[in-house]
């Protein structure tokens, strides 16, 4: 494995050696082991500028930025942005809701009338259109959709009853990730496994080899399923007090259930329940397990220990802005812009542009940055599973190369 310790350590040399100072390092050292294409040759705060130039043309990403330094808080950062950005627009929210409705509402009549050649093609569209119903939801739980909070529980409710997914359970998980962001263990939307995950696997084999599979394929493009089965649906991950509300929730994606799909099957059969929803909601489900893994998972991003994570890095630098196709920003209301909104989650979905601008002219030298490419996502398939503390990420066959794994370097794409 190319990481920190067989780059700063010569023949011969042990534990106790002192590390040299940072050294050049060309690409082409970076990716020698294909069991750890993309290991680090040492820490990002250890890189001069054009290391960290090198490393972001040879991992995918259009720049890496610098250490953000321990003085700098978040509060700080969120002073920095300009006012307006924080400006609730009620117009610009029901604009949303309108483009979401009316893309979907498009997205079924296109597969109604598809010939099942071109039926991937329509269920893509669906699946991107039913991700801005998320998205709406989504600002609903941070109270940057309306002024008022009644308002925002019902249409987060609606907009969200027909993923299946609760409004309340989602809105106090999810905010969770944003109190935790790139915290080891803590951070409810993903974190690396760890070695005592490691063992367990071990004694359960059957689970270990499930979860492999699920974190070190492209089925991990849909991840989001296993998050949305196990984190929403038990009370008991709730606070007593909270249990009302997450009740309410239940109840809400229960009618949809019980009345909407079976009503749907009554008049489609069996195949319209899986033609004009399960793979849209399949569709949403990729979008959702995408963006999470590519904002939240680059080999040069650490997640931290709590005793040592910084919330500024974690938000700021820890968060990673993706540039997608014009038609899937429209279709999911920005949400790739993904920087600001962990900088703050006051800040509509609509003014995500111009927090980013702001962003990048006060603190675009220590952000990441990239357009959407296989590059970065094979990293994340087959490099990014368990938590290192030296270099950040070691693959699950780091200590013997799995097939499955040595397949998947030879023929995933990694074009840019």
């Amino acid at each position: 494995m190319l990481g920190l310790r067989s780059t700063l350590q010569g023949p011969g040399c042990t534990s106790r050696c002192q590390a040299p100072a940072p050294r050049r390092f060309s690409p082409s050292l970076v990716r020698r082991d294909v069991k750890s294409a993309v290991a680090l040759p040492m820490p990002v705060h250890q890189m001069d500028e054009t290391q960290r130039a090198e490393l972001a043309a040879e991992t995918g990403y259009r720049s890496i930025g610098k250490e953000l330094p321990d003085d700098v808080t978040l509060s700080k950062i969120i002073k920095s942005m300009p006012p307006e950005v924080f400006e609730i627009d009620h117009s610009k929210s029901w604009r949303a809701v309108l483009i979401s409705v009316c893309s979907f509402a498009a997205s079924l009549y296109l597969i109604s009338i598809s010939p099942w050649y071109l039926l991937p093609f329509a269920w893509a569209l669906s699946g991107t259109a039913f991700t801005g119903w998320f998205v709406i939801g989504h600002d609903c739980g941070h109270r940057s959709f309306h002024k008022n909070n009644l308002v925002e529980d019902i249409v987060g409710t609606l907009m969200l009853a027909p993923l299946i997914y609760p409004f309340e359970p989602w809105r106090i998980k999810h905010n969770h990730h944003h109190a935790h962001t790139n915290k080891l263990v803590e951070d409810t939307a993903w974190h690396p496994m760890t070695e005592d995950s490691l063992k367990n696997f071990e004694e359960n084999k059957l689970v270990g080899n499930i979860f492999k599979v699920f974190l070190g394929t492209p089925l991990k493009l849909w991840a989001s399923v296993g998050h949305w089965a196990i984190w929403h649906f038990d009370l008991s991950k709730y606070k007593p007090k909270e249990h009302p509300r997450v009740i309410t929730s239940l109840a809400a994606v229960a009618a949809f259930a019980l009345i909407a799909l079976p009503a749907l099957v009554y008049y489609t059969g069996w195949f319209g329940l899986v033609k004009y929803w399960l793979m849209p909601w399949l569709g949403y489900h990729f979008w959702m397990s995408t963006f999470t893994i590519i904002h939240h998972t680059a080999p040069h991003i650490p997640f931290k220990p709590a005793e040592e994570w910084n919330a500024a890095k974690a938000q700021l630098s820890g968060t990673v802005h993706c540039d997608f196709p014009g038609w899937v920003e429209f279709l999911t209301h920005d949400i790739s812009w993904h920087v600001p909104h962990h900088v703050s989650t006051k800040i509509p979905w609509y003014n995500l542009r111009k927090a980013t601008a702001s962003l990048r002219q006060n603190w675009g030298e220590y952000m990441t940055e990239c357009t959407f490419n296989w590059r970065v996502v094979k990293n994340v398939i087959t490099h990014c599973h368990v938590y290192d503390k030296d270099v950040n990420y070691r693959p699950f066959d780091s200590a013997k190369e799995e097939p499955y794994l040595k397949f998947q370097r030879a023929v995933l794409p990694e074009n840019m």
